[in-house]
């Protein structure tokens, strides 16, 4: 097998087509043809089943695709390593993070490692809680920021808890809780609530939070995400618990936060990585600083 036949067939597996893998690729379809009934013809097996210029993986196809995935990921890595090992400082950090550090906690990281390293690249992806885990598990990213940190079972992934972070309370401005310095989650339990749909672990937060104070939430509306959640607030359609991190900076005018006093409403944040492959060099430095931020800051609380 060539590298050229590899690359010409992971194009046409993604795109099930013969013609549009030809021009992302920039060569005739004809050539692509080529290629893959060489590298079929090698296997001896078809790859794909042909609809015309249209094609679909067969199952062997499926496999040999999973597989190549791996062996291509493999290839690049190795490439990277090389070369952020010559140059660390020059590196790329792929990481991934749920929707509700994209405001305000990632931005803030990365700018200040570019302050040191400012010459370092990211390519950053956004994902949910169970594919973050996947995601790390299976090769598509070496990092990910995730809240909470998930519970250790999975011998694929290890991990660091960076912070433990508040939940607080979202109510619109004419709430009559608006003006209090904090309430318990049970002085909620007559209030309609707006929540993540399900499938969302934070949802499950909530719902378990609120269980624990002794009621379950009257779910009055579903919201896509967090700043969804901010405006059905803003909207007067009811109440939210929401991450403390997600509210710096961007709450709407119209709502309030408003402690909870009870402290144990609160999740973990934290970082995982593989077990089963090293972090680039650059990738190295980027965990190893938020090493130092971060337990530089879980030092001054414990004093």
């Amino acid at each position: 097998m060539e590298i050229r036949q590899i690359q010409y067939f992971m194009e046409v597996a993604k795109r099930e087509h013969m013609t549009e893998a030809a021009v992302h690729l920039h060569v005739a379809q004809s050539s692509v043809s080529r290629q893959i009934y060489n590298l079929e013809n090698e296997l001896g097996v078809d790859l794909f089943i042909r609809e015309g210029r249209s094609v679909k993986l067969t199952p062997l196809g499926k496999i040999f695709f999973e597989r190549m995935k791996q062996a291509t990921y493999m290839m690049e890595e190795a490439k990277r390593e090389v070369q952020e090992y010559l140059d660390p400082e020059k590196g790329t950090v792929r990481i991934a993070f749920p929707i509700s550090m994209a405001a305000h906690t990632l931005p803030s990281i990365i700018y200040a490692f570019r302050q040191r390293h400012p010459e370092a690249q990211f390519q950053m992806s956004n994902a949910l809680y169970y594919d973050l885990i996947d995601g790390v598990a299976d090769g598509n990213f070496n990092l990910a920021m995730i809240a909470p940190m998930p519970d250790k079972g999975n011998d694929k992934i290890n991990g660091t808890t960076l912070f433990t972070e508040s939940i607080v309370a979202l109510v619109p401005l004419n709430h009559p809780f608006a003006k209090r310095k904090s309430i318990t989650l049970e002085e909620l339990s007559n209030d309609p609530f707006v929540v993540l749909p399900e499938g969302f672990v934070f949802r499950d937060q909530v719902i378990e939070a609120c269980n624990k104070a002794g009621f379950s939430p009257q779910v009055a509306f579903e919201g896509k995400d967090i700043d969804a959640l901010k405006g059905l607030v803003s909207a007067g359609l009811g109440v939210a618990l929401m991450p403390e991190m997600t509210l710096v900076d961007n709450t709407p005018i119209s709502t309030v936060v408003v402690p909870l006093s009870d402290r144990t409403v609160s999740r973990t944040v934290g970082v995982i990585f593989p077990t089963q492959r090293k972090l680039l060099p650059t990738e190295e430095l980027f965990y190893d600083f938020l090493l130092e931020i971060y337990g530089g800051l879980s030092a001054l609380k414990k004093r």
